[in-house]
């Protein structure tokens, strides 16, 4: 039997946090539809004869139902290929979802919120769905494999050994029971990382998202596909969906020491055309930086964000020390900025700091 395995695809994020520019998240939204395209195609050339998608296919809050019409369709043209969803956090099958009120194409499977079994001629397919934005067990322990000698396949969003108090309410899942219990597949979603064929004769595999959703998640996206012939032996290919990805430069602002000579540097910087770039600004900065004014003078296309984690080139503690209103001036704010634990405060205090100072020149 062959399949293909994704998850995260998150159709309909809004992606505000990807860039500085607007327009950015209708990009990312059309290149999403143009990923999917890609795998059903190749499910249609290769006659995959599965399709597992571990969770978050969509966002709950943001679903257009032109986009769930979009994606069924696609489904519909595949129609000998069966297709098993298991919801996750982000799409979770709750009452008014699409999961439950939408008519989907009858090559479709969608798991409920109760670990069930489906027995085809080729597995014996097993999958779980948050009924929730979250779930603390879903008591895979419980779970008994059929022993009719065919492959044993879990399709399940959740977090892998996930011990940090941030991701129990994501489904945990103990990788050692899931050894145990002996599947020849688990389909695992959550992880926007892949994870596949990193140790020897790995069964248990997060595809990663299908598509990049911004700047944390660098390198390579796409789908997982995978073979277990008669014998259950596992064979596992990772191929990349999208063509974009998303790198970060680092600019060193040392001795940059205007507005107009920063621009100049970012502009005749070399940016691969299938790169989005994040521009990280460090250094001691030697004017006002206004990332949001530099960005519109930025020509080429792919610098979607500018981030600035530069430090004031002025030696406070000395200023500080001085008998002028300006020692003064440095002295009262340290004292904020040794007081102030969040990290946003303190930046917008080193800026008034700076703004001060050059008042005061």
């Amino acid at each position: 039997m062959k399949f293909v395995h994704i998850a995260d695809m998150h159709f309909d994020s809004p992606f505000v946090n990807l860039s500085d520019k607007d327009i950015m998240g209708d990009l990312r939204r059309l290149e999403q539809r143009k990923v999917f395209k890609k795998m059903i195609e190749y499910i249609k050339e290769n006659n995959i004869n599965y399709l597992f998608i571990s969770g978050d296919l969509y966002e709950h809050q943001y679903i257009k139902q032109s986009t769930i019409e979009f994606i069924n369709n696609l489904f519909s043209e595949i129609p000998e290929t069966k297709i098993y969803i298991s919801a996750g956090n982000h799409d979770p099958k709750v009452k008014n979802s699409y999961y439950n009120k939408f008519n989907w194409n009858e090559n479709v499977k969608i798991f409920d919120s109760k670990i069930e079994k489906v027995e085809t001629e080729d597995a014996n397919i097993y999958g779980f769905s948050f009924d929730d934005f979250y779930c603390n067990d879903c008591k895979i322990e419980n779970i008994e494999l059929d022993k009719n000698g065919k492959p044993n396949i879990l399709v399940i969003h959740g977090n892998l050994d996930g011990a940090k108090k941030d991701d129990k309410p994501y489904n945990p899942i103990s990788k050692k029971i899931l050894e145990e219990k002996g599947f020849d597949y688990v389909a695992l979603g959550h992880i926007h990382k892949p994870d596949y064929n990193s140790y020897e004769n790995q069964k248990i595999v997060y595809p990663g998202s299908s598509i990049s959703l911004g700047f944390d998640e660098v390198g390579k996206h796409g789908m997982v596909v995978g073979k277990i012939d008669e014998n259950k032996k596992l064979e596992l290919e990772f191929i990349e969906l999208d063509d974009e990805q998303f790198t970060k430069i680092e600019l060193n602002v040392d001795n940059i020491v205007s507005k107009e000579e920063l621009i100049e540097n970012i502009n005749e910087l070399k940016i691969d055309k299938n790169n989005y770039v994040e521009i990280i600004l460090i250094g001691a900065r030697n004017f006002e930086i206004d990332k949001y004014d530099i960005l519109k003078y930025i020509k080429n296309d792919r610098i979607i964000k500018l981030k600035d984690e530069t430090k004031i080139s002025y030696n406070l503690e000395k200023i500080s020390n001085e008998t002028t209103l300006r020692g003064l001036f440095v002295k009262e704010m340290l004292e904020k900025l040794e007081n102030e634990e969040n990290v946003e405060n303190k930046k917008m205090i080193e800026k008034a700091i700076e703004i001060g100072l050059e008042s005061l020149e």
